[in-house]
């Protein structure tokens, strides 16, 4: 069913909803727009050689006019999409000074994406975005300036949590705004979209703080070098890294261009305070002896080509593991990279490294059941829209909603592309946008022929048939050269190259005695003929690529 413009009030998820990653919202009032967050995801193993994937910001260019972008905070699943946002939606980006930052370096890093004209707020002082008044709250999360979003319009208030929990001891001494979110949810909320992360856990999200006692006893205990990994966003858990390195005695080294980057950033804009003396450049770790040594590094994911994926596997240019050295893994698998981050681990254990994972030395940004029932509390919404998580995980924020004694039928489960409308005392679906995922793999996006593509030469390999023949008549010059990548072993298949040889010439034959020598179509028989004869042969189906060279 197409979209359906209104002159109501309607929200259109880009992305986030049924998936871990890419959060992105359209809010519609008539031909007025306002995105929220702009987000991307990780690919897993069933998307060969994809860097990221993003929303599909497309259908955005006839949606009227999109009048500014607000970010809830700094991690990637919520601003990595933006420079390719920016491409289709040239509008102002909002957000708290760190959010821009990380943002901006985001969209600087990006060939081909406009500048951005970033706006800075402040929590609790409303901006003026087109015809919304946009509000930002300041909640807990695992990065400093995370906030809530409310966006009041004329068809009532519309208020997004982000990423949230409520931390009541954080590191920096700022709890999240509980008496705003109360007045705002006193004036009256129309619809609430609340984080469904992890709504599968009972209890309240462990403060930071229980990360930091932690390191403190494997920094205490620890006679080597000690390598803390976690994701480069969060800023807080780096915060605690060069406090409790300094209480010790090491100095801290980065490894890792997005570590760089993030400490870099949050130093300058002051939401990252370093103890002096103790961040050192590091080609510098190798004077200093093991016990005076920290390494911050990218890679608690097991990403391929990440600093410490590369240390497991020996080939950093700067930083080998060796035995005595303490490895932690401060951050917990994203769904989809378990076994990345399980290669690496054994990987790390086979150099001799002594290996810290699990909840002991990670703390959940995200709101567990109780955070999600005080906060549905006091926003107390007129409707409300789980987002943020798998399908299962936004049934499960439904059900707390009704828990609380929200009425179902004031409730909806959405996924990306339905437009919900508000309309009264109604919330429904009615309609549908293109909202489906873009696959980049460098500076392009990738479709789904050649992902599939690429499926296929993994499965199967590929068999190339090279066949040189005359231009005027079209017949075969000596004999075909068959290559196979992936399939067979060449030295051990001779015979049935051979047979594959022939194969081709019968085909090449048959073109000939029906007069038919044009390029397309004696390329389509060799593919038919040998595609039919290996299936045969092997039960298999590899990618067959004739070439022809005419002479």
């Amino acid at each position: 069913m197409p979209s359906k413009r209104s002159d109501g009030l309607q929200i259109i998820p880009i992305g986030g909803l049924g998936e871990i990653g890419k959060n992105s919202t359209l809010i519609r009032l008539g031909r007025d727009g306002l995105v929220v967050d702009a987000g991307l995801m990780f690919p897993d193993e069933e998307l060969p050689g994809i860097d990221l994937v993003i929303p599909d910001f497309g259908f955005l260019a006839a949606e009227g006019v999109v009048h500014g972008i607000a970010l809830t905070h700094g991690h990637e699943d919520h601003i990595g999409g933006l420079p390719y946002l920016l491409r289709t939606v040239q509008a102002p980006v909002f957000g708290t000074p760190l959010t821009l930052g990380l943002a901006r370096r985001r969209v600087e890093e990006t060939q081909g994406t406009p500048a951005m004209k970033a706006v800075p707020v402040r929590p609790r002082r409303p901006v003026r975005i087109g015809p919304f008044e946009v509000e930002f709250v300041h909640v807990n999360h695992s990065i400093p300036q995370a906030c809530a979003i409310a966006v009041r319009t004329a068809a009532g208030t519309v208020m997004w949590t982000g990423d949230f929990k409520f931390d009541q001891t954080p590191i920096d001494g700022e709890p999240t705004d509980f008496s705003r979110l109360a007045e705002i949810g006193e004036a009256g909320v129309r619809v609430l979209l609340m984080d469904s992360t992890n709504v599968e856990r009972p209890g309240y999200a462990p403060s930071e703080r229980v990360v930091g006692a932690a390191l403190d006893q494997i920094f205490a205990r620890a006679h080597g070098r000690i390598l803390v990994t976690t994701f480069a966003s969060n800023v807080h858990r780096l915060a605690q890294v060069f406090r409790t390195a300094a209480q010790h005695g090491r100095k801290v080294a980065l490894a890792g261009r997005s570590m760089v980057d993030t400490v870099t950033i949050a130093s300058e804009l002051k939401a990252l305070t370093i103890p002096r003396g103790t961040l050192v450049p590091l080609d510098q770790i190798r004077r200093l002896q093991p016990r005076q040594v920290a390494i911050l590094t990218s890679g608690s994911q097991g990403e391929p080509l990440s600093a410490l994926t590369r240390m497991a596997a020996g080939t950093h240019r700067m930083v080998t593991i060796a035995a005595g050295d303490t490895v932690v893994f401060s951050a917990t698998p994203i769904p989809g990279n378990e076994a990345m981050v399980g290669r690496t681990i054994n990987q790390l254990y086979r150099q001799g490294a002594e290996v810290i994972y699990g909840s002991e030395v990670h703390a959940s940004g995200h709101a567990c059941q109780e955070e999600l029932k005080l906060m549905l509390t006091l926003i107390r919404p007129t409707f409300f829209v789980p987002v943020h998580g798998e399908y299962r995980h936004l049934v499960r924020n439904q059900q707390l909603a009704l828990d609380v004694g929200l009425p179902k039928e004031r409730t909806l489960l959405a996924e990306n592309g339905h437009v919900i409308e508000v309309q009264g005392n109604r919330i429904a679906r009615v309609g549908t946008v293109e909202a489906g995922n873009v696959l980049v793999d460098g500076l392009g996006g990738v479709g789904q022929v050649v992902l599939r593509d690429r499926k296929h030469l993994a499965q199967d390999g590929m068999l190339i048939a090279l066949v040189t023949m005359d231009r005027r008549n079209g017949e075969l010059l000596g004999a075909p050269d068959i290559v196979s990548r992936g399939f067979v072993h060449m030295r051990e298949s001779g015979d049935l190259l051979e047979e594959c040889r022939k194969r081709v010439r019968e085909a090449m034959d048959r073109c000939r005695a029906r007069g038919t020598t044009e390029w397309g179509a004696v390329r389509s028989a060799i593919k038919d003929a040998l595609g039919q004869f290996l299936f045969e042969k092997t039960h298999r189906q590899p990618m067959i690529l004739p070439l022809l060279v005419e002479v």
